[in-house]
């Protein structure tokens, strides 16, 4: 069963996320309003899902959102009155996985949810793909420096010194990266 964090962001209408989940056999393990501290909050609670109930979500609720999703990642749905297509641009910006204009109906919550955390899982995963991506863009810059360095040291061309490199990497069993970085500091140190 999935673990509910409930925000209750409008005074008008509170309560009628609360009992629609409760009537769809959800589980919210804690209800709060926006004044708090949304990334203490989720720390301390660890829910699987944030549900954020609001009229209209805010400059604060927004990088209450942003905060979250890059620190503490969670699927995040978010059920508003607000049909601006420019806000609800800012919310998905923002991190929000689902953004549900105008009514919640206690039959509609289980395939909302659902969608969310697709979403969800599929956005961490491009994110962990352009990390790995960057990551090894990183180090291919790297190699290419000690590269470059070791082919001054040594008075040689590109191919010999990456042989070289290759050898080390062999030799000492080590990532070649790994002896990109002991060539770059050994000529930092060197000057």
């Amino acid at each position: 069963m999935l673990r509910i964090l409930l925000i209750n962001d409008t005074a008008k209408k509170v309560g009628r996320l609360k009992a629609a989940l409760i009537e769809a056999g959800f589980e919210v393990i804690d209800e709060s309003g926006l004044t708090i501290d949304l990334p203490a909050r989720v720390e301390t609670v660890r829910p699987d899902v944030i549900l954020i109930d609001t009229e209209s979500p805010s400059r604060d609720v927004l990088e209450q959102v942003v905060l979250v999703s890059r620190d503490q990642p969670r699927p995040i749905v978010m059920f508003t009155d607000e049909h601006d297509p420019g806000v609800m641009r800012q919310a998905i910006k923002s991190g929000v996985s689902a953004y549900i204009v105008e009514g919640i109906q206690t039959q509609r919550l289980q395939p909302i949810l659902d969608v969310a955390m697709a979403r969800f899982e599929s956005d961490q995963a491009l994110r962990a793909q352009l990390h790995a991506r960057d990551q090894q863009l990183a180090e291919r810059k790297r190699i290419e420096l000690a590269k470059g360095l070791l082919m001054k040291m040594k008075h040689c061309q590109e191919e010999e010194a990456y042989t070289l490199m290759r050898r080390q990497a062999m030799s000492r069993q080590q990532k070649l990266i790994q002896v990109a970085e002991q060539i770059i500091a050994m000529s930092e140190l060197l000057g």
